[in-house]
């Protein structure tokens, strides 16, 4: 088979070609595999709790992100190789990743393996993870295969709204994780990018029912609404409370929005009756730097504040984390029947960067082993948000 000289040749024939463009992904990645010389190609999506990879191939079997090579390249985003057990070629494991968002991985079928492959499984990888972004907002097929049970109403309406679970640039990354995945009521996280800031939050809404669901995305939603036109802090705290006041008269939510400033590290934030974040500082949790006084809940703050939400500020170094959660992640009991508690909490976080584990895996098992010891059945909705702030450094 001629195989043009370059990947970038090869795929923009492939984008070029309109009967390319209604393709599933399944025939999509095989069709382009061909093309790339290539002997197959499989994209596995990762399930919503992160614990399966499950093919899109419908010949290919399921595997386990804890235990098999492909979840290996899932969990540090590397290459992977091994022998194919089924025509004695080599199997390459690459990572599905868009942006900073982890997919799931590619498994790339060649008779060897020598930098040309790569380069080509590569290319079709980065082509493949951006076609599954483009397309799992509207092909339920996509959704079908990240679920492992079905899932409430709550968790239905409020799945819809949120985020990706990480975003990123060279100078920050976000993630988030939030249990349980399939009868979740008022938990909710959100995160965005703008030019030179990034905007993170946590919401906590009372109650763990549909008028929970439906509070946590009514203030998602004023808070993007209000964000989107410029407005500063206090104003998307009180766009909140309006937006309740008006929609959801007797509901109320804790929640803490904050800003970085990804060209100084300055981060500015509100609290809301909500505990406040965490700072991990050159691998120590440093006790008490984040905490303020909160204001009351959003919600019916207008019967209690007078004047604008305080804003507080403190300097981010290098490398600082910065951990946002909800009660229900401190209060979840851990193997030995104990509380996680604050200590515990930030010394997952501690020792996974101190081995050098990225932000998502990091709380990926966390709460994998919050749900573990608890036979998945968690005392409260339990929600994470980690940032760090990472300047480019000439």
């Amino acid at each position: 088979m001629t195989v043009p000289e370059s990947a970038e040749g090869v795929l923009g024939e492939f984008l070029a070609d309109p009967r390319n463009l209604p393709l599933d992904l399944a025939t999509a990645a095989a069709r382009a595999s061909r093309a790339l010389g290539l002997r197959g190609a499989v994209v596995y999506i990762a399930d919503l709790q992160q614990r399966r990879l499950t093919p899109l191939n419908a010949t290919a079997s399921q595997l386990t992100i804890d235990d098999s090579l492909a979840g290996w390249s899932y969990r540090t985003q590397s290459l992977r190789v091994e022998e194919d057990e089924d025509d004695g070629g080599l199997v390459a494991w690459l990572p599905l990743v868009d942006g900073s968002e982890r997919l799931g991985v590619l498994a790339v079928r060649a008779p060897s393996l020598d930098p040309g492959v790569l380069r080509r499984g590569r290319a079709l990888a980065a082509l493949l993870a951006m076609m599954v972004t483009s397309k799992r907002t509207y092909k339920d097929s996509f959704v079908r295969r990240s679920r492992t049970e079905p899932m409430e109403l709550p968790a239905e309406l409020l799945r819809a709204y949120l985020p990706p679970r990480t975003i990123g640039t060279t100078h920050t990354v976000s993630t988030a994780v939030l249990e349980p995945a399939y009868q979740v009521g008022g938990d909710a996280y959100d995160h965005a990018l703008s030019e030179n800031t990034l905007h993170a939050g946590i919401v906590d809404a009372v109650g763990h029912n549909l008028a929970s669901g439906l509070t946590a995305v009514v203030s998602l939603a004023a808070c993007r609404n209000a964000r989107r036109t410029g407005a500063d802090l206090p104003d998307l705290a009180a766009a909140v409370d309006d937006a309740l006041m008006e929609w959801m008269p007797d509901q109320f939510c804790t929640a803490v929005l904050a800003r970085v400033d990804l060209s100084t590290g300055l981060m500015r934030w509100v609290n809301c009756g909500h505990p406040p974040p965490l700072l991990i500082r050159d691998q120590n949790l440093v006790v008490g730097a984040l905490e303020r006084p909160a204001q009351p809940p959003m919600g019916y703050a207008s019967q209690f504040v007078t004047g604008p939400r305080e804003v507080h500020e403190f300097a981010l170094r290098p490398g600082d984390r910065v951990l946002m959660y909800t009660d229900g992640v401190t209060e979840a009991r851990t193997a030995d029947g104990n509380e996680l508690g604050l200590d515990r909490f930030a010394d997952h976080v501690i020792r996974a960067t101190a081995a050098g584990e990225l932000a998502p895996e990091t709380l990926r098992r966390l709460i994998h082993s919050l749900l573990d010891a608890q036979d998945h059945r968690l005392r409260d909705d339990a929600t994470i948000l980690l940032f760090e702030w990472r300047p480019v450094t000439s």
